[in-house]
């Protein structure tokens, strides 16, 4: 039995499988999925699990190089925008549009939903490389 790093084996298999620029999402209880990637539901209740929890556990088990938020976030949301750049503030961001970033979501390995209930709680993470 796997004593520590991601324990959802969905979640630890995607990010087995990411290689560099491989991008997953990491998205509130509300972002739609489109049907060509595969989704992840880690939701369980309104907030649970939260986002910044799950944000966390990627992070502690993943490499990234950048990262992509809406620009909505900015206004919309701005204490997660502090949180996130708190985790982050090494890696590059970039700023997209809400319905870009919907859009861009094909070209993910998967979306993990959680069950947060805040506006605009999405990001896109892409790979970096280990060595």
């Amino acid at each position: 039995m796997k004593t520590n790093g991601i324990l959802n084996s969905d979640v630890s298999r995607i990010l087995s499988y990411m290689r560099h620029t491989d991008s997953i999402c990491i998205g509130d209880c509300g972002l739609a999925c489109p049907d060509s990637v595969e989704l992840i539901d880690l939701s369980v209740s309104k907030n649970l699990p939260s986002f910044l929890q799950v944000l966390d556990a990627i992070l502690a088990d993943y490499k990234a190089e950048k990262f992509f938020l809406a620009t909505e976030i900015k206004e919309n949301n701005s204490d997660l925008l502090k949180d996130i750049d708190e985790r982050l503030s090494n890696i590059p961001c970039t700023f997209i549009s809400h319905e870009e970033l919907k859009q861009n979501l094909s070209n993910c390995k998967a979306v993990i939903r959680t069950g947060e209930m805040t506006p605009y709680a999405n990001i896109i993470l892409q790979s970096g490389c280990i060595f």
